[in-house]
């Protein structure tokens, strides 16, 4: 898969602790932005979420297929993938990148944001 975005954006998203993502509605209208947690592996942007999956962002955002997320220096109009049923391999690498990043928090804490409901969950974010 090819990276979607450049080395700055993806260094500025990784970066981040959370970003903002809000569904983007056809009118153009969108709900108010909700903070996530966010991680890049390989040039890709990663969000899960570990519970509500049809309501909720996750499911507005499934269902628009497009959203606008925003990180300190950066607001991007985006598509989104469910790549929740993706190999093994790359589950393991976006795993991996959850614990790298937000391990501080605890096991109980992150263990929510790796499991295989979560992992299920799985959107990549694209400009």
């Amino acid at each position: 898969m090819t990276p979607a975005w450049s080395k700055e954006q993806s260094e500025r998203i990784s970066a981040a602790e959370e970003l903002e993502i809000a569904a983007k509605r056809t009118d153009g209208t969108m709900p108010r932005r909700v903070p996530i947690w966010v991680v890049c592996v390989d040039g890709q942007v990663y969000v899960r979420t570990w519970h509500r999956r049809v309501t909720g962002w996750f499911g507005q955002v499934v269902d628009s297929g497009r959203a606008r997320i925003s990180v300190p220096g950066l607001e991007a109009d985006v598509t989104v993938e469910d790549v929740g049923g993706d190999e093994a391999d790359q589950r393991a690498n976006v795993d991996g990148a959850y614990w790298g990043k937000y391990g501080h928090y605890g096991r109980s804490t992150v263990d929510r944001m790796v499991t295989d409901d979560a992992a299920a969950s799985t959107l990549a974010a694209r400009t």
